[in-house]
């Protein structure tokens, strides 16, 4: 199990699949802003209002020059349903195996009541122009963390 990556630290490669089966390679989005941000499960309470705080944000973050990606392991069927039923304007990548969660170090062991289980830990990176780590929030609170993302970005494009 990876540490979380910390700022300054080179983002690790990755390619991903989105929800349409199109192939996501991180080298290919230099010269931009990418915000990641790791989530549990699709269509579950919390992950449905953290991606609808970034859908509803999502102008002001594109106005930055960023690229939003939301990662999860959900696979491309389930991302298509999620995208789908919330209107969500930005891609969803699926990490089946959690490869490129465990190289960011999102997935982690949880303890829910007592009980421990692996999985994803909330948590979003900004990764800046050169693929450099810039922002990193490990366990993320739904309320709020949209204005957060969006006040680094403003920061970072300044």
């Amino acid at each position: 199990m990876a540490d979380f990556l910390e700022p300054g630290s080179k983002a690790p490669a990755f390619t991903l699949k989105d929800q349409d089966g199109n192939s996501v390679k991180l080298k290919d989005l230099a010269g931009s802003p990418v915000v990641l941000y790791f989530y549990p499960r699709d269509d579950t309470p919390g992950c449905t209002k953290e991606a609808c705080a970034f859908r509803d944000r999502y102008d002001e973050m594109k106005a930055t020059g960023a690229q939003l990606f939301g990662v999860s392991p959900d696979d491309e069927a389930s991302h298509i349903k999620f995208r789908e039923k919330y209107d969500l304007p930005f891609p969803l990548l699926a990490d089946v195996g959690h490869k490129i969660s465990e190289k960011y170090g999102a997935w982690r062991e949880k303890n829910m009541y007592g009980k421990k289980s692996m999985g994803i830990q909330r948590s979003t990176y900004i990764l800046d122009a050169d693929g450099k780590v810039v922002k990193v929030w490990k366990r993320v609170k739904v309320d709020g963390h949209d204005e957060k993302v969006l006040e680094a970005l403003t920061a970072l494009t300044q």
